[in-house]
């Protein structure tokens, strides 16, 4: 009889903060400490370290890869690695300091389920670190990890940890998270201290590593557990002589779960079946969860096409034409009232006017300025939209997956904006922060 192997659990992290801090060498030491790299990756980040004069490896040309990024020692791009302990893997990616990259900040955050947001000890909190925290509770990132690097370069490392531990907890407490959600922990990434082991030389500090708050901090991917959510992808139909009747729905779960029997309803036409069958590539299963693409079987032959959503019959969302959302701007052309794009959530993509722009979200001064002419490149702010067809979308602070949406241009193919649907903006006290 074949034995059961433990799988660890998958928890999606993602590094922030200003230029320098050193995020990608952070992200490096992550990956040299857990024996994620390979030794000619090694040799070769070595030998690019000698060729710029420096004594030993810089890990964090492990992560900038890019050519431009390595000749300015910048992170500009997100940059995404894989790394595992025994008790958990990781999918990390590396976000950019610089304030004109916010739009590549909240594409590696939209699906963490913790951030790591570095400072220096040097400089403490700064106009950065309050931006991406702010940015982090827009995306309704469940955990934060506050890494106090280059601890070893000051001179009163306790007093200075304490000091910016403190400041970033009222940053924190004021944008909604909870103590308990909120980890401080002083690191030098370049020597490694309290990354992968405990430093001596912070004998003020007794909390956990970084490497072991990350394999045993929960992992909350929702603030709230919802139903089960299908966008169908595809109709298969074989039409052979040996499946005369077979109609099945293939797709990718995107939350919660399903099993045979389970009483859902297609939406958006509210059409009530159960589910007879789950099939995939390596046979039928009676249970399928989250992350698993599938193809479902429906009791009754009903119309579901390309775009439609399997949903839980229990809680299934409300179909809407007319929403508010909140919309990172990716496009150099700024948006303006009256923009007609189209707007694909999940697998559906329909044709969408933009109403009235709502409120502006002020990442430099962290407030927010109400009904705004325009939103520009990198700007996040809160629209009323309206779309061609209704959709099946669920509050993006209920569901990160059914309540997120992209913006397309509809002559080019481009995606201009990065939405979440319902009011993200507005429970933020931003202006207690100006």
């Amino acid at each position: 009889m074949a034995t059961l192997t433990h799988v660890p659990d998958l928890l999606r992290i993602a590094t922030a903060g200003s230029v320098d801090d050193g995020k990608s060498t952070l992200v490096g030491r992550l990956l040299y400490d857990t024996k994620s790299v390979l030794a000619d990756q090694i040799d070769a980040v070595t030998k690019a370290s000698v060729d710029r004069g420096l004594q030993g490896p810089d890990l964090s040309l492990l992560v900038d890869g890019l050519r431009a990024e390595r000749e300015q020692g910048i992170t500009i791009d997100v940059a995404y690695r894989y790394f595992a302990t025994p008790a958990r893997s990781f999918v990390l990616a590396d976000t950019p300091g610089h304030v004109q990259y916010t739009r590549n900040t909240v594409s590696g955050a939209s699906t963490a389920q913790l951030v790591i947001l570095l400072v220096d000890a040097r400089n403490g909190v700064v106009a950065q670190t309050r931006r991406h925290a702010a940015v982090m509770a827009l995306l309704g990132v469940p955990q934060l990890v506050l890494a106090v690097n280059k601890i070893d370069l000051v001179d009163d490392p306790a007093t200075v940890f304490a000091e910016i531990s403190a400041e970033f907890a009222d940053i924190t407490r004021t944008l909604g998270w909870s103590a308990e959600q909120v980890t401080s922990i002083p690191v030098s990434a370049l020597h490694g201290d309290n990354v992968a082991t405990r430093s001596e030389k912070t004998p003020f500090y007794d909390g956990p590593t970084l490497i072991e708050h990350l394999e045993s901090v929960p992992n909350v991917t929702d603030r709230r557990e919802v139903g089960l959510r299908f966008p169908v992808q595809y109709v298969i139909r074989p039409r052979t002589t040996e499946f005369p009747d077979y109609r099945g729905y293939a797709g990718q779960i995107a939350a919660g779960r399903v099993s045979v029997g389970d009483e859902v309803v297609i939406l958006p036409s509210g059409t009530r079946t159960t589910i007879s069958q789950i099939d995939t590539a390596d046979g039928q299963l009676a249970t399928a969860h989250t992350g698993r693409s599938v193809t479902l079987l429906l009791a009754e032959d009903v119309d579901v096409s390309r775009g439609d959503i399997i949903a839980s019959a229990a809680d299934a969302p409300e179909p809407v034409q007319q929403f508010s959302a909140t919309v990172c701007w990716l496009a150099e052309k700024p948006l303006r009232p009256g923009a007609r794009l189209l707007l694909k959530h999940g697998t559906k993509t329909t044709q969408a006017i933009v109403g009235g722009l709502e409120v502006l979200f002020d990442e430099q001064n962290l407030s927010v300025i109400d009904t705004p002419e325009t939103v520009e490149l990198n700007q996040i702010g809160r629209i009323s939209i309206q779309t061609a067809e209704p959709i099946a979308a669920d509050d993006y602070q209920v569901n990160r997956e059914s309540g997120s949406f992209l913006l397309i241009d509809p002559q080019g193919g481009n995606t201009l904006g990065a939405g979440l649907v319902g009011d993200a903006v507005s429970p933020l006290h931003l202006k207690e922060l100006v």
